[in-house]
């Protein structure tokens, strides 16, 4: 076995790798660049290695400054993690040269897997059943509209190298064929350095479903079960779930065993994923072989109970798989979501800064339910705009899909995140969506539920209820807490008001105490409006004031929300819900009801930068006309590009910024007549 291996990556995927290293007792050496000098695999790793400025293209992509790291620090093998050089043969084939075990697959199957088209060319000869397409070169946009007709709309326009979505359109029309190709291939570039596309059918109503397949060097060769990956937002996985609720036995052992005999086909050996696009039929397509480990291996890991990156690690020192096909039982259901610095309320863009509160749920097992949290960050971490906005992979056991949903729920309910924006409020809401509580899934999943975007959700009744008893036990607890203060002036006088009014957002929920006293732990029933007419409920809870998480029960249900001090009032995050409360008497309350409404400032004739990222282009001039949809600019941040287009007609009439140039948040673009 090996005594020490360096892993070539950052982030959580790092942070995990090195966690299993030390379990087996193997020593670990990070690398880093100029902005995760502090970053948390840094500290964690035995040994670290500075490789670079912040650009990956001068850190964590240049191949020679890992080797000569792993030179330096004595280091036997490479765990590449994934993204960066996970899928780089040419990085493989050197290290071999150089005496260093790369802990993957060996050159030949990364060359055959690796690229997209050759890959295609390689299943239809293995006889592995594919999606329809061209995999010839594609010489421009109008010969793209040529591939395109001929295969049938809808198509999909894929890079050739690389993978997370970068580099990928869907395309209904010669219109969106001809920017989807241009689109498609500057992301490839830029993120792969590599411009090919390729472009095939897009199956309707698709399932994103991926097996799981171990290989060793005795050739053994077994599946793991399958990943649900259909909840997507621009290509990109959103949250994952292992087994899958569409996919029947026959299904499971039909797509697992052909994914057996392409691994073979290659001569494959460590952890690979064979992907495929489901129809609503159950006919399944080969899409691509990720000859890596996936970001959302822990879901496989967790209803299997094998530790994927230790049989990797296993394999590449030349060891057997200690299992067969027969041993490989699936338990229970995980759930995965990835938290990522993104603003959901404004399409999911960028979102970049110092985390001031980071408060992940505590891990481990609880009862029937098993919580884990693959992170690489900490409280007071920055993110960057450098690289991928992931912040953690927040996983949940149970022994039923229900069941991890709920935990889900729960635990999302309890991360605390603040300094930036991010998509717990839009994981949460899912987690309570009907739709994917009965598991009908697309990866138009995201696109049908909110073709507007994610709102900010209003409560219902029953859900103002719950929120009214929040807001209304912890203002009970402050007051509590301030009139046992030493040495203040004035005490309050008489009993307890009975009558209070919590203001929800804009709604005003009428309140009544029916105990006479605050006790703490908080404990006291009261009749809230918009729960069940004329029955109380009883709020419980534990909290004291400065807590960011308010645990407790309302009406017998456990709950678990976020609260946050706001102007005279709170703010609760709770099911993917965030509302304003504040607590008033009746007369105050009455009061509130006159005060005028402050309206927001008017931006309609600007066009502000929706995330901080970098200028690519500006595609209008002074003075100029343009037409509703036409593209005003192009801003790049986090690896991807992002299109600003005109939402109306127009004329430009002054330009504030040129391509090249770095910009903040709300950072006025151009401005309109």
């Amino acid at each position: 076995m090996f005594k020490k291996i360096l892993i070539a990556n950052r982030g959580e995927i790092a942070c995990r790798v090195i966690k299993t290293a030390r379990r087996m007792g193997i020593l670990t050496v990070a690398v880093y660049s100029d902005a995760d000098r502090d970053a948390l695999h840094v500290e964690m790793a035995d040994e670290a290695v500075h490789i670079g400025p912040a650009a990956a293209s001068e850190s964590y992509l240049v191949a020679e400054k890992i080797i000569a790291a792993c030179k330096a620090t004595g280091a036997e093998a490479v765990h590449p993690g994934y993204g960066f050089l996970s899928e780089r043969a040419s990085f493989c084939a050197e290290l071999e040269k150089q005496g260093i075990v790369f802990i993957g697959p060996k050159p030949k199957a990364i060359m055959a897997m690796g690229d997209k088209i050759e890959s295609k060319k390689f299943a239809n000869a293995a006889g592995v059943s594919t999606v329809p397409g061209h995999l010839g070169i594609i010489e421009d946009a109008a010969h793209a509209e040529v591939i395109s007709g001929g295969i049938g709309y809808p198509v999909m326009i894929k890079a050739s190298a690389g993978g997370g979505g970068k580099g990928m359109r869907i395309a209904w029309n010669e219109a969106e064929v001809r920017d989807g190709f241009e689109r498609a291939r500057s992301e490839a570039k830029s993120s792969f350095g590599d411009d090919r596309v390729f472009i095939e059918k897009f199956v309707v109503e698709p399932r994103h479903i991926e097996i799981q397949v171990l290989a060793d060097a005795h050739g053994n060769v077994v599946y793991l079960g399958e990943r649900e990956c259909s909840i997507q937002r621009r290509n990109q996985k959103v949250a994952e779930e292992a087994p899958s609720p569409f996919l029947d036995e026959k299904t499971r052992k039909a797509m697992g065993e052909q994914s057996v005999a392409l691994a073979r086909a290659v001569e494959y050996q460590s952890a690979g994923t064979v992907e495929f696009i489901v129809d609503r039929d159950r006919n399944f397509y080969f899409l691509e072989m990720n000859t890596r480990l996936q970001v959302e291996h822990p879901v496989t890991e967790l209803v299997t109970g094998i530790d994927l990156v230790e049989q990797m690690i296993r394999v590449a020192a030349g060891e057997a798989l200690p299992f067969a096909q027969k041993d490989i039982r699936l338990d229970g259901w995980a759930i995965e979501s990835r938290l990522y610095a993104e603003d959901p309320y404004r399409n999911f863009l960028p979102s970049i800064g110092r985390l001031t509160r980071y408060r992940p749920p505590a891990e481990g097992r609880t009862g029937k339910v098993v919580v884990r949290n693959d992170t690489g960050v900490f409280e007071g971490a920055e993110i960057s705009m450098y690289y991928d906005p992931m912040i953690a992979k927040l996983c949940t056991w149970a022994p039923t899909r229900l069941e991890a949903i709920e935990a889900m729920g729960q635990a999302l309910d309890g991360f605390v995140v603040d300094g930036i924006e991010h998509n717990v409020p839009f994981l949460s809401a899912l987690m309570k969506h009907p739709r994917w509580r009965e598991g009908r899934l697309s990866t138009g999943f995201i696109a049908e539920e909110y073709p507007d975007g994610f709102a900010p959700m209003k409560p219902d009744p029953a859900e103002e209820a719950v929120l009214a008893g929040i807001a209304l036990s912890a203002s009970l607890i402050e007051t509590n807490r301030r009139e046992r203060i030493a040495d203040r002036l004035r005490a309050a006088a008489g009993a307890l008001r009975e009558d209070w009014v919590v203001k929800i957002g804009d709604n005003h929920v009428a309140a009544r105490l029916l105990d006479g006293l605050v006790i703490i732990p908080f404990d006291m029933d009261m009749t809230i409006e918009g729960a069940i007419e004329g029955e109380s409920q009883n709020v419980v809870t534990d909290w004291r004031p400065g807590d960011p998480v308010w645990s407790g029960k309302v009406g017998g249900r456990d709950i678990t929300a976020q609260i946050r001090p706001v102007l005279n009032g709170l703010r609760i995050d709770w099911q993917g819900l965030s509302v304003t409360t504040k607590v008033f008497s009746p007369r105050h309350a009455e009061l509130d009801r006159l005060m005028p409404v402050k309206l927001p400032p008017d931006t309609s004739k600007l066009l502000l930068c929706p995330m901080p990222g970098l200028v690519v282009a500006i595609a209008v001039a002074e003075g100029q006309e343009v037409k509703a949809g036409e593209t005003l600019a192009i801003v790049e941040a986090m690896k991807m590009e992002n299109v600003l287009r005109a939402d109306r007609d127009l004329v430009v009439s002054k330009i504030n910024a040129a391509a090249g140039e770095s910009l903040a948040v709300d950072a006025v673009i151009m401005e309109f007549a």
